[in-house]
């Protein structure tokens, strides 16, 4: 059996983490919450419902995600494959086993969930996430030749193929950064179509005008960096 973890960083959800732990399947090993420097009760619903809890004050995605990659590197048995998650509850934790299943039974080593809009709920994604997932995956089409339709925070990856990216983003381009490595490096990928609903709560990202722009802005930039070199 492949020993599976999930990684999930999270900043004052404690409306929303109960809920996508307790719906994350039994197959998983061990779920790691990552508290982002939350100042509500995140931590303590996380840890009520069984997940390992992890705090990093440094503010940033990429810096929640590397906190459970190093606290990963540190265990004797290392996993087959990590799941990103988001603690919002606005994917279906229930879809990892779709996530997990090329992976297993495929010669790919990493699936992006695509968060297409046959299966979107209205209002789910803001307009300017539509459009910056537009626009990066068109670039990434354009100079890499890229499949990606989505830059969706629900990923599946073999734990060997996630080390020898070399990650190092800490904020908002960490994902576009994943797929960007996982193109230069001719890693075999795929798309899984996975529905998506309203999270609870407000975006600290997609909600704000500052949070859009800085995201669009490190997007971009990992995007012509990497076009580039």
């Amino acid at each position: 059996m492949s020993i599976i973890k999930v990684i999930i960083p999270a900043y004052n959800e404690e409306k929303a983490i109960a809920n996508v732990i307790k719906e994350i399947p039994s197959i998983v090993d061990e779920i790691i919450v990552i508290s982002n420097n939350s100042t509500d009760n995140t931590e303590l619903e996380a840890r009520n419902a069984g997940a390992t809890v992890l705090s990093e004050k440094r503010k940033g995605y990429g810096y929640a995600c590397l906190k459970g990659m190093e606290y990963i590197s540190k265990q004797e048995i290392k996993p087959d494959i990590v799941v990103f998650l988001d603690g919002d509850y606005s994917d279906y934790p229930e879809e990892l086993t779709l996530l997990i299943e090329p992976i297993l039974h495929q010669n790919v080593e990493c699936v992006i969930g695509s968060r297409v809009v046959t299966l979107r709920e209205k209002g789910s994604m803001t307009p300017q996430q539509i459009f910056g997932n537009g626009l990066a995956t068109f670039l990434m089409k354009l100079f890499f030749n890229s499949k990606f339709t989505d830059l969706g925070p629900f990923r599946a990856i073999k734990y060997s193929t996630l080390l020898d990216l070399e990650m190092v983003d800490k904020t908002y381009g960490w994902t576009v950064e994943l797929q960007l490595k996982i193109l230069r490096k001719k890693i075999p990928y795929t798309e899984i179509p996975v529905r998506y609903k309203n999270r609870i709560g407000v975006s600290k990202v997609s909600g704000t005008v500052k949070g859009s722009v800085m995201a669009g802005i490190k997007i971009i930039g990992w995007i012509f960096k990497y076009a580039f070199k």
